[in-house]
């Protein structure tokens, strides 16, 4: 059981749990859930973690096939500039291992944004917290969960 997985258990929130062989071989962890798991990519979402121009952290969730466009993640949480967090300070801010960051149960709920595609599926998969898990859940339960904001957020 991960923090991920008893928070949306504590907050009676309608949730699936995915299991796959991870292969610590696989490029990316995000495709990898999809395909093992015979899903769309861009029902899956990955989680990042960005560190704002005011030093504070904040977490970006968009499907694993997209880049993030750091740009429209600055705009949608009011900085002039984002860029990739360190991975200690992703690591301890989290409580997770990269590659297994939920945006649930995180250690400090960190400003969050989800890309508006994830409204247009009945419910979409993010990490459980641990390769090779994953949560699924509505887009609605997990902006209610994270008090998150939907925005556009991927590169055109």
């Amino acid at each position: 059981m991960t923090p991920a997985i008893e928070l949306a258990k504590q907050r009676g929130i309608a949730h699936q749990v995915h299991q796959y062989q991870h292969d610590p071989a696989a490029a990316s962890y995000g495709l990898e859930a999809a395909e093992k798991l015979g899903l769309l990519p861009q029902q899956v979402f990955k989680t990042l973690v960005l560190s704002l121009d005011s030093k504070q952290l904040a977490v970006a969730i968009l499907p694993v096939d997209q880049l993030l466009s750091m740009k429209q993640l600055a705009k949608a949480l009011g900085a002039k500039k984002a860029d990739m967090a360190n991975a200690a300070d992703v690591m301890r801010s989290t409580g997770y291992v990269l590659g297994g960051v939920s945006p649930l149960g995180q250690k400090k709920l960190l400003p969050t944004v989800i890309d508006s595609s994830a409204q247009q599926f009945a419910t979409i998969y993010v990490s459980a917290g641990r390769r090779g898990l994953e949560i699924e859940l509505s887009a609605e339960d997990l902006c209610r969960l994270l008090n998150a904001q939907f925005a556009p957020l991927c590169q055109s």
